[in-house]
This record gives structure tokens, C-alpha cells and sequence, in this order.
């Protein structure tokens, strides 16, 4: 756990940075929002920040949002009023901090940020066997690939080698390849020199470089431009990388873990992923089986994730009953651990009782989830008869225009997980509604919110 600290309060801070770091937390303090930002572009990556209610936070947050730096913010104050408090939250802190400092309270917050990318709960079979092999391999520095559907914790699972191996103490940092346009991914990756190109202000070390001696997750790599991959892959075997504009190679010490929901060797075969950066990442593959092929883990979660939830949203504990688990056990959950995830914490807030009854397990539109595996082929079988009829005589183009506007729009306007769910590229996708906008079609915004949170 690395964690920034900003400002000092007279020492209240620093009080609280001496109460982390006797919680094992890795502590760092600057005195202002620049010197924060020049530690974060250093290369000095934190997994979280703490910082003094009185400086600009909504200008933190901003910088912090420019240069694609993913980092929750703790706003903390001494004696501070509600109105500081909700002022902080609303400029983009996660949560406020009262200070003096209360020991378990920081324990908890930083136990809640640590524990959040690697909580791995499982107990069936075929999730132990896949579990089993990662603890085997963890400890070396061999390159992994965790391949499976959307949703099923390919990144927790990342995180859970990481913590199991040898470089556990040194920095976990996570890239996603299709979050980030591809103009701006190799600078992500290898950082930038100041003047480098438009826009490069200061001098930025990328993730290799902030990852070293540790590991570095590359997020659905299968969305890498194929060009990008030639320098990924020399990277990885000589060890160095070159940053945008620099003028000497830089070494660099680290374990290579890439994830994908597509196959990779089908990807090989289209000519949209090289054949030896493929051979380069797959030194072992964890295959993470899909949610509706481990029963056992379905009940787990669902009494995992109500506790979660319950405590989350200050509710005595929310026990599950046996209709409510009959039903999650039909579901096909194509979302996966994701799509539970939401689909409890929404029981958990709309159960009458203490108990989670069948009817409390709903769809995100509020209709209810059918009752048995019967229901659910049937509702399938009804819906594709319906469909079946509604596009007779219509364009395929229209329908695909559709097709990919609807998946949007129930995604929230989201392109990685519409891209996703309909099995496209996210290349593929933003081609698609700029065709669409140029078009003059309205198109659901990338910054729409998520009504539930979503966690891989």
C-alpha cells in the first residue's frame, strides 16, 4: 500500500501518515498540489492520496484527470464543518478524513483501498484448481496471460499473484490497453520527455518504469495497436524501454501479467495480434472458468457481496434465503462475478426484511429474473421468436446501428463494456459511432455514470 500525503494540518497529517505506516503502508509527503504532481510524474506512484481539506482539491483532481492518473483522493481536515466536508466530496475526493486522526478509522480506509483490486473469494472446484496453479507459479517471474469472459476477475486475479510472489513489497500497476486511445498508450506505457509532442508539459515516467522491480498488468491486451505490440514486445525482451522523444534506453525489472476476454490465437490468426508477443505472454495461461460453471462460487459471492453491502450502506447483515438462491443459481450470468455483484447490491437495498428473498433478486430495469432454468430457455426462446419477426425487411446495417446503440445505452454509455458484450473490438466500436455522430445520430455519452458500481 503506497500512499501520498499533501499538506500537513500542524502535523495532523503527518500523525496520520505514522499511524499508516504502522499499518505496513509505504508513506510519502509533499507540501502542495505540485509537488504532488511532480512525485507522481517521478515515477512515485501512490495507491492512494490524503490531502489537506484547504487546497484546491477540485484542482488536484483535474490535473490528476488530464494526465490520466487513476488515484483516490482522501480529503482531511481538522475540526472541519459540513460544509468543507461535502466540498471536498463534490470537487472528486472519495471521502473526507476528520483529523486528529482515529487509528482504526485509518486502518479501515486503508484496508478497504488494499483490499479492494484483490479480494479473491471462491470454493468451487474448478475455481480452486485454476487458483491452485496460480499460487504454484506466483513466486516466479515467468509472464502470465489470464484469459476468460468479461467480468469474471481477471484483474483480481492478477493482483492475487502479485501479492503471492516474490516482488509482493514492490509496486502492482495496472494499464488498460482499450481505455486508452492509442495515440497516447505508448507514452502511458514507455512515458515522455517535456516537448515530446502537444500537450507534454513536464517530463513523465510511464508504468514500466513506475513498475520496476514490481509488476505490470496489461489490461485487455488484446486491444493494442499491432504496431505498438513490435515495441511492447522488444521491451520485454531486452529488458529496456525507450520513452517518447528520449534519447537513451532505460532498464527496467518487471513480471508481465496481460489479461483478454478474446482468444488470442483466433486474434494471431486475423492478423490483429503478433504471434511472438503472444509466445513472449503466455508462459503460463490461467483460464478463469465463466460464473454459471462454478454453482458453489455463486452462492459464496452472493453471501460475500450481501455482507459487503450491508456493512457499505450501514443495514444490519442481509441473509439470503434458499428462493433467492434458486434463482441466482439458474441465472446464466453473463456478466459474471461483475453482473452478481450489482444484481445483490440491489437486493440489499430493496429487500423488505433482513432476509433476501427471491423477489428481491431482480433485473436492472426492475423486472424480475425468471424462477428456474425453464423460464430462463423460455424467455430466451421468446425473445429470439420476437426478434426473429421485428427484423424481417430490414437492413443488416440498421440492425447492427441498432444492435450497438442499445448495448450502449444499457452499458451507460460505457465503451469498453459494450464493446465487450457485443464482441468487438472497442477500435471497432468508436469507428462505428463516429460514423454514427458524423451521421448526425445521437450517441449516449462516454462519461454516463453507472447506477450500480462495477468492480472486476
Amino acid at each position: 500500500m503506497r500512499l501520498l500525503i499533501i499538506g500537513s494540518l500542524n502535523g495532523q497529517i503527518g500523525a496520520a501518515s505514522q499511524i499508516a505506516i504502522s499499518r505496513g503502508a509505504k508513506v510519502s509527503q509533499v507540501d502542495d498540489i505540485e509537488m504532488a504532481m511532480a512525485s507522481l510524474r517521478a515515477g512515485k506512484g501512490a495507491d492512494m492520496a490524503m490531502i489537506d481539506v484547504n487546497l484546491p482539491i477540485k484542482n488536484l483532481i483535474s490535473m490528476l484527470s488530464g494526465e490520466r492518473i487513476n488515484l483516490p483522493v482522501i480529503a482531511c481536515g481538522v475540526n472541519a464543518d459540513a460544509t468543507a466536508a461535502a466540498n471536498a466530496i463534490r470537487s472528486g475526493a472519495k471521502e473526507f478524513l476528520p483529523l486528529p486522526p482515529d487509528p482504526e478509522l485509518i486502518a479501515a480506509v486503508l484496508e478497504a483501498v488494499s483490499q479492494e483490486n484483490n479480494k479473491l473469494v471462491f470454493a468451487d472446484p474448478m475455481m480452486k484448481d485454476v487458483v491452485a496453479l496460480a499460487e504454484q507459479i506466483a513466486p516466479s517471474s515467468a509472464s502470465v496471460l489470464i484469459n476468460g469472459e468479461t467480468g469474471t476477475g481477471k484483474e483480481v486475479m492478477a493482483s492475487y499473484l502479485h501479492s503471492h510472489s516474490n516482488r509482493s513489497d514492490k509496486p502492482f500497476v495496472c494499464v488498460n490497453c482499450a481505455a486508452i486511445p492509442e495515440n497516447l498508450l505508448e507514452s502511458e506505457l514507455f512515458g515522455h520527455e517535456k516537448g515530446a509532442f502537444t500537450g507534454a508539459i513536464a517530463r513523465r515516467i510511464g508504468k514500466f518504469e513506475e513498475a520496476n522491480g514490481g509488476t505490470l498488468l496489461l489490461d485487455e491486451i488484446s486491444e493494442m495497436d499491432i504496431q505498438l505490440q513490435a515495441k511492447l514486445l522488444r521491451a520485454i525482451q531486452e529488458k529496456t524501454i525507450d520513452r517518447v522523444g528520449g534519447t537513451k534506453p532505460v532498464p527496467v525489472d518487471i513480471r508481465i501479467i496481460a489479461t483478454s476476454n478474446r482468444d488470442l490465437a483466433e486474434a494471431v490468426a486475423e492478423k490483429t495480434f503478433r504471434e511472438d508477443l503472444l509466445f513472449r505472454l503466455n508462459v503460463v495461461t490461467l483460464k478463469i472458468p465463466p460464473l454459471r460453471q462454478r454453482p458453489v462460487d455463486i452462492e459464496v459471492l452472493s453471501r460475500h457481496f450481501a455482507k459487503k453491502y450491508s456493512e457499505s450502506n450501514g443495514l444490519t447483515e442481509r441473509h439470503i434465503d434458499e428462493s433467492a438462491l434458486a434463482r441466482l443459481k439458474v441465472n446464466p450470468w453473463k456478466g459474471n462475478v461483475r453482473e452478481l455483484e450489482n444484481t445483490i447490491h440491489r437486493a440489499v437495498l430493496l429487500c423488505q426484511a433482513d432476509t433476501i428473498t427471491g423477489d428481491a433478486i431482480l433485473m436492472p430495469d426492475g423486472s424480475a429474473t425468471p424462477a428456474n432454468s425453464a423460464g430462463v430457455a423460455a424467455a430466451n426462446a421468446s425473445n429470439t421468436m420476437t426478434n426473429d419477426s421485428s427484423l424481417v425487411g430490414r437492413k443488416v446495417a440498421d440492425v447492427e446501428k441498432d444492435l450497438i446503440l442499445n448495448t450502449l445505452d444499457h452499458c451507460f454509455g460505457n465503451r469498453t463494456h459494450a464493446a465487450n458484450i457485443l464482441g468487438i473490438s472497442i477500435r471497432t466500436l468508436r469507428n462505428k459511432l463516429k460514423l454514427y455522430s458524423d451521421d448526425g445520430i445521437q450517441v449516449p455519452s462516454a462519461g454516463s455514470e453507472q447506477r450500480y458500481p462495477v468492480r472486476a
